[in-house]
């Protein structure tokens, strides 16, 4: 027979913080390319689309040129919008010395969500082998707000939406409430 503690122990804490956790996120999107438009966004559209068929909103959706200073400038007020609990960013996380995302935003974190690379590596390893090593990926937190640094690719994009981040994004809004 189980003691209270041993209970407590086995608890699945994560299930609790997830039913407490809010169903409604402000979600902003940030497109960055040299290429690309609002009205050809194709990475930016699939993010839209996945956090619109959840009960979220996207508040935000803008295309901004691979440039630190423009990047900076968008991630700056977006930080300001008390809607937003989520930022996410696409493009710009490769090994090109165009890509600057990284560089750009991760100046901003304040804590880094450290699992993300690794576990986003390992489903883009299992659906597209070792190209996945190209990408730089990353998480963290800015100002209260969750800050995801995907790459360009419709198919990334997807992948971390739906297998990473949307299925965290209220346990993730939760404990920045805490």
């Amino acid at each position: 027979m189980k003691n209270n503690k041993q209970e407590n122990i086995e608890k699945d804490t994560s299930k609790e913080h997830k039913k407490d956790a809010p169903t409604s996120i402000g979600f902003s999107i940030i497109t960055v390319s040299d290429s690309r438009t609002i009205n050809d966004d194709v990475s930016g559209r699939v993010i839209k689309e996945l956090i619109q068929k959840q009960t979220h909103r996207v508040i935000h959706h803008v295309v901004v040129k691979d440039d630190k200073k423009d990047i900076q400038s968008a991630i700056n007020k977006i930080l300001c919008d008390k809607e937003i609990g989520i930022i996410i960013t696409n493009g710009g996380t490769g090994i090109a010395p165009c890509d600057v995302t990284i560089e750009a935003v991760e100046p901003f974190f304040e804590k880094k969500i450290s699992s993300f690379s690794p576990l986003f590596s390992k489903l883009s390893f299992e659906a597209i082998g070792s190209p996945a090593l190209l990408s730089r990926a990353t998480a963290g937190i800015a100002k209260g707000k969750a800050i995801f640094c995907l790459p360009g690719s419709p198919r990334a994009c997807s992948l971390a939406v739906e297998k990473l981040i949307l299925p965290e994004a209220g346990h993730i809004m939760k404990h920045l409430g805490d």
